[in-house]
């Protein structure tokens, strides 16, 4: 990829993740990396656990790497920024994993000769099954490009989009696994309901929506022609789905993520 140094503003579950897939894919010399973070006895957990590069500040870290990844909390975002513009130099990329903070927003800590790219990655990034969307800056270089796009499959797929549509994909695949998981957990309840083991109604309900996930990506087949596929008339499908549909389960998922898209909004105008 290249022989330049990243840094990670932000040392935690997301930073981590990054740097884990680096770590797998062999793409960076992992002496090659860097991390700064508030909390010194995570730092010191990094370090010890992928062998990198530490530093003090955010300001060293910055002075330091060819590329920085800033992965911190969108609250905090303003306080690790501050007072770095400086630092910035004209050949440095800018990969910012923050939700809601748009590249405008990133500018207003940055010169305008710095490359930006504006990243929503999703938590399954934790075990390589993520998937981000970027969008980049006007002066975004090809190498840059390229770099944060190699960096990015280090933990799942990656779409390139226009910035308009990442509170949209905030929304949906960035909040999305959480709504996932509270499927699972309702299934499995409702296993264990219907007289199912614990065990084996958990592990039930995360196959299924394994399989499900699977048949659609694998079959490229339109979820609806697969659900009807599992219908018959008067069977046991037709019945749960009615149900369903009767308590607004589909409109709920849909404003479940125009909700989420709306605060990504509101973050990035706070």
């Amino acid at each position: 990829m290249t022989n330049g140094k990243i840094g990670f503003i932000g040392a935690g579950t997301l930073g981590e993740a990054f740097i884990s897939g680096l770590e797998k894919t062999g793409q960076v010399p992992m002496g090659n990396l860097y991390a700064s973070d508030v909390n010194e006895e995570r730092l010191q957990y990094i370090k010890g656990t992928y062998q990198i590069n530490t530093c003090l500040s955010n300001r060293q870290l910055v002075q330091e790497c060819d590329i920085i990844v800033i992965a911190v909390k969108p609250q905090t975002f303003d306080e690790a920024l501050s007072e770095l513009r400086e630092s910035f130099l004209s050949n440095k990329l800018v990969i910012s994993v923050v939700a809601g903070v748009s590249v405008a927003k990133l500018y207003k800590y940055l010169p305008d000769t710095v490359s930006v790219a504006r990243v929503m990655p999703n938590t399954p990034c934790l075990i390589g099954k993520g998937v981000s969307a970027v969008t980049f800056s006007e002066n975004i270089t090809d190498i840059h490009r390229e770099w944060t796009i190699t960096i990015l499959e280090a933990v799942g797929k990656v779409h390139v989009l226009p910035e308009r549509l990442m509170d949209a994909v905030t929304g949906l695949s960035g909040s999305g696994p959480a709504y996932i998981y509270l499927v699972i957990e309702a299934l499995s309840d409702a296993g264990v309901r219907a007289g199912l083991p614990r065990d084996l109604s958990q592990d039930l309900a995360v196959q299924t929506v394994m399989g499900a996930a699977a048949m659609v990506e694998t079959t490229k087949t339109h979820p609806a022609v697969l659900k009807d596929k599992v219908t018959t008339p008067a069977g046991t499908t037709i019945s749960g789905l009615h149900v369903l549909e009767r308590a607004g389960v589909r409109v709920a998922f849909m404003d479940a993520v125009m909700a989420a898209a709306q605060r990504s909004k509101e973050l990035g105008s706070d």
